[in-house]
């Protein structure tokens, strides 16, 4: 028995190490079971959003059910404090706190009450208690109220059933813990695109987001044409049936196709059963209309598609609810049968009578689909070949430069950590040397570029191929054929903080918005920032970002000793752990919805022009900011 131990730790092991946690402090210990990663808010899907996201899903829960067509959010950006107001039924009075302090308590668990909601396990609100610094519930019904107040989760302050004359409704007010998310902030672009979205799937409501109006009339047809890069290729296709709706188009320049669908109302940003559904069908009924035997690929590439579905009693892959698992319309009996309609089944029949009749009724339509089916699958043999050479030169240059240190974990995978994974994207062997020494190697990769990459506003995709740095890049992130398989969730530009640098930055945005938009429009792309200075004497040492920060850290620092760091190369691997780990700072690379693509990349990186030559000499100066907006 003694041969199958194997380093045998010397803890004790007994009753004194069983641990009981109550619901509260079981949150605050493993946040990431219930709201996936922390973070400082530079990332869309960072944890402060998906607090807002639980919040606001609940007021939508009693939109859906009948009950108020407004919603207010506000939040204040100096306190950042998050109000939610609905108008909805409110929260039993008797039941408020209990509502939000207790797992595995709600009115979700009765599908009489809420039909096809997006939360079902009472966990939303009790996650937003839990992690936030201050929490405050109030609840209006028929002119009574009653109001709970909560720091970390525990209950300070109880009002009690009293009168008021308010509407009925949720008031909902939180903080969220500074312990938890460090030095966060709110990114006013991401609140507003998750603002929009839930306008555009429920038609009828309107949000106050800081008192500006959300409101949408056509649905998922706003949606698309306010999110789309120019001009479809004919009018989009919008079809609505049952539980179903979705919106579609064809467009050029596009290297696969792109999907904001939903379930309940919930944004399904890695899709799920829904989504595979509308992408085996859309390939199956326009194959059999045109009679063309191409790839299921061929159909859909440069397709960008707005897709929605409710369904009873959804089943998600996590509890951020971000793909959709469930295979039926509606859930398993208790002995594991389900006679309730098989969403694949459900979502071909609808596109097999709506799409196959509109082609027929629209000749105009279905000419235009046809003649970019045709030019995809021309594209698709032209690049064939050359995909088969650049495979082989990209295994030899991977080989020979070792570009990519990869990590052990990736963003297309179940594990845990999924959402930290990160690639570094630099320039030169001291730098990515720095980096590579410094770097978690369970969730961060290292791609090193050899000097500046190629300038892609006036080459090919097929160029792409031909140069080895593009290729290998691509194949390296894996989105050759679209972000679906993506492998990490932060694709991070790390240059020098000097002009050489910026170009460098400016290359590689170019070219991801030439043929990858997608990740950006995503918000997996940033741009690392790392000090400039560093002030110390023997009792402390200061990083500095700014010049005010240098200032401010020279006036406390007696005797410094002032460092201008002039590329990343200069700073030591155990000082790039501090700039590389939890408490990393990341700009976001942020697409408006108004981005002209074409327009921007032809002024900045196209042919030289007088123009731009004005433009740069009147904005020589670079102010500082929170994010990279590309507007």
């Amino acid at each position: 028995m003694e041969d199958n131990i194997i380093n045998p730790i010397n803890n004790e092991y007994d009753e004194s190490s069983i641990i009981h946690l109550e619901d509260m402090e079981h949150i605050r210990l493993r946040p990431g079971m219930y709201i996936g990663k922390l973070g400082d808010g530079s990332s869309h899907d960072d944890g402060i959003y998906v607090l807002i996201k639980e919040v606001i899903d609940n007021a939508i829960d009693e939109f859906t059910s009948g009950y108020g067509k407004r919603i207010n959010v506000k939040i204040d950006f100096a306190e950042r404090r998050v109000s939610i107001r609905d108008f909805g039924r409110g929260i039993p009075l008797g039941s408020i706190v209990d509502a939000v302090s207790k797992l595995n308590t709600g009115a979700k668990y009765d599908s009489k009450v809420f039909q096809k909601s997006v939360g079902l396990n009472g966990v939303g609100t009790k996650a937003v208690n839990a992690l936030s610094s201050y929490f405050k519930v109030m609840s209006v019904r028929d002119g009574k109220c009653r109001y709970a107040e909560f720091t970390e989760g525990k209950l300070h302050k109880d009002s009690g059933v009293v009168k008021c004359g308010e509407d009925n409704g949720t008031l909902v007010e939180f903080i969220p813990d500074n312990k938890l998310f460090g030095n966060f902030h709110f990114v006013n672009e991401y609140v507003e695109e998750r603002i929009w979205n839930y306008a555009y799937l429920n038609k009828g409501l309107t949000l106050y987001y800081n008192d500006k109006r959300y409101a949408s009339k056509n649905g998922l047809l706003d949606l698309l044409e306010h999110n789309m890069d120019g001009e479809g290729l004919y009018p989009v296709v919008h079809i609505k049936d049952g539980d179903f709706e979705c919106a579609f188009t064809h467009v050029n320049g596009q290297s696969s196709d792109y999907y904001y669908s939903f379930v309940n109302g919930q944004h399904t940003t890695e899709g799920g059963t829904h989504q595979s559904a509308f992408r085996e069908g859309f390939a199956r009924v326009a194959r059999d209309f045109f009679k063309k035997d191409y790839e299921p690929a061929v159909f859909r590439q440069g397709l960008v598609c707005a897709l929605c579905v409710r369904i009873q009693e959804p089943v998600f892959e996590a509890q951020t609810k971000t793909k959709l698992g469930s295979t039926h319309l509606e859930p398993n009996k208790a002995d594991g049968t389900n006679d309730s309609p098989v969403l694949k089944t459900y979502v071909l029949d609808i596109l097999k009578r709506h799409l196959d009749n509109y082609l027929h009724m629209n000749a105009a339509t279905a000419e235009a689909m046809l003649q970019k089916i045709n030019q995809n699958e021309k594209e698709r043999k032209e690049i064939a070949g050359i995909k088969k050479e650049a495979r082989e030169s990209s295994k030899k240059a991977s080989l020979n430069n070792r570009k990519l240190r990869d990590c052990h974990i990736h963003y297309n995978t179940n594990h845990a950590r999924r959402l930290e994974t990160t690639i570094f994207i630099t320039e030169g062997d001291s730098a990515s040397g720095s980096i590579t020494k410094s770097r978690d190697v369970a969730t961060q990769a290292v791609f090193s570029l050899r000097g500046k990459p190629k300038n892609t506003y006036s080459i090919s995709k097929i160029d792409v191929y031909k140069n080895d740095e593009l290729n290998l890049l691509h194949n390296a992130l894996d989105i050759d054929n679209g972000i679906e398989n993506l492998r990490y969730n932060n694709v991070v530009i790390a240059t020098d903080a000097d002009v050489d640098g910026m170009h460098i930055r400016l290359l590689l945005l170019t070219f991801f918005l030439r043929f990858y938009p997608e990740l950006i429009r995503t918000g997996h792309v940033y741009i690392l920032q790392t000090p400039l200075f560093r002030v110390r004497n023997k009792q402390k040492t200061s990083y500095c970002y700014t010049d005010d920060e240098r200032i401010e850290a020279i006036n406390n620092t007696p005797n410094a000793e002032i460092t201008r760091f002039k590329g990343l190369g200069e700073i030591s691997p155990d000082e790039f752990k501090n700039f590389i780990g939890k408490d990393m700072r990341l700009d976001p690379v942020l697409l408006h919805k108004d981005f002209d693509i074409k327009g921007v990349l032809s002024f900045y990186m196209g042919e030289n022009t007088m123009e731009r030559r004005e433009f740069i000499m009147d904005n020589l100066r670079v102010e500082d900011d929170e994010s990279i907006v590309v507007a």
